[in-house]
């Protein structure tokens, strides 16, 4: 079965470049990946979306029909934390016959996970969710671009200016970002949620508290959590707390009712729905939502 799909995948990449004409077929596991890729790309090649709109990342497995889209595709981009494990192993089982391969975790400095388990003899574990640091992000663009260069020489000089003029962009909403937490009256986040926000509140120096660590896989916050999130609102008079998107929002609500406190989204943008990706939302559309999430959660 493996040489089958194997086959198919080699076939399916021939057929790629047959139509070289068309530029570069970049396919991309997650949504930064695939929002980096077609602000670079522009009109000079094809990005795709792997793991689609609304399915959570965490839990998704490749079908035979992914791993055929990877196999035609002339780069592959993928962010190589845990989450997406599997891209390792497809991506070995391709030999010499499978995409050049973009690995995002190699572009910036990770992190280590926060509050989970850890035992001295095991490696330790980073967190996967870099781009929520803008800084990254823009590290991951010019990783993206360079990449890209190397695959197509002949157009280097418009993938540099397109990632240049990206970069740009998100260099704004980070000055927004700096901005809005000087001017805050606070410099705390509480998220009555999971917290994929690691590298955004290391960046901008914030102080947070979670109802869960990273994105682990819990439906239910310990007791002793609950009330310590409830206390930490009430103690510190924080007005807002947080959800990520297509949260249930269940423990959100019930800190809210006891505090008082508004429920904000915090858009981690490692997926996004079927209207979000239809009505064209991007990396930067989606933070600059979040300056204003911040901003009034600050004050």
């Amino acid at each position: 079965m493996k040489k089958l799909i194997l086959l198919a995948a080699l076939l399916l990449a021939l057929g790629a470049m047959a139509c070289a004409e068309g530029g570069l077929n970049v396919v991309a596991a997650n949504f930064p990946c695939y929002d980096f890729a077609r602000q670079v790309l522009g009109d000079r090649g094809s990005a795709t979306l792997l793991i689609h709109p609304g399915v959570e990342v965490h839990s998704y497995e490749p079908s035979p029909a992914d791993i055929l889209e990877i196999g035609g595709a002339d780069l592959f981009v993928y962010i190589g934390g845990e989450g997406d494990a599997w891209a390792d192993g497809i991506l070995a089982g391709f030999d010499d016959d499978g995409p050049a391969a973009l690995r995002m975790m190699d572009a910036v400095t990770p992190l280590e996970e926060e509050g989970g388990e850890s035992h001295a003899h095991e490696a330790p574990e980073y967190d996967e969710h870099i781009w929520t640091s803008p800084k990254n992000a823009e590290a991951m663009v010019a990783a993206l671009a360079e990449a890209l260069c190397g695959l197509d020489p002949d157009n280097a000089g418009d993938y540099r200016a397109a990632a240049e003029d990206y970069i740009a962009q998100i260099d704004a909403v980070d000055a927004a970002f700096r901005e809005a937490v000087e001017n805050g009256a606070r410099r705390e986040l509480v998220f009555a949620d999971r917290f994929p926000f690691l590298y955004f509140t290391r960046e901008y120096g914030l102080d947070y508290a979670a109802a869960f660590p990273s994105c682990t896989a819990d439906t239910e916050p310990t007791p002793q959590t609950m009330l310590a999130l409830i206390q930490r609102v009430e103690q510190d008079g924080i007005p807002a707390i947080y959800t990520i998107e297509m949260s249930t929002q269940a423990v959100a609500r019930t800190v809210s009712e006891e505090t008082g406190a508004k429920i904000l989204t915090l858009h981690s943008l490692q997926t996004v729905t079927q209207d979000e990706f239809e009505a064209g939302e991007s990396y930067v559309s989606l933070m600059w939502n979040n300056v204003e999430a911040v901003r009034e959660g600050l004050n």
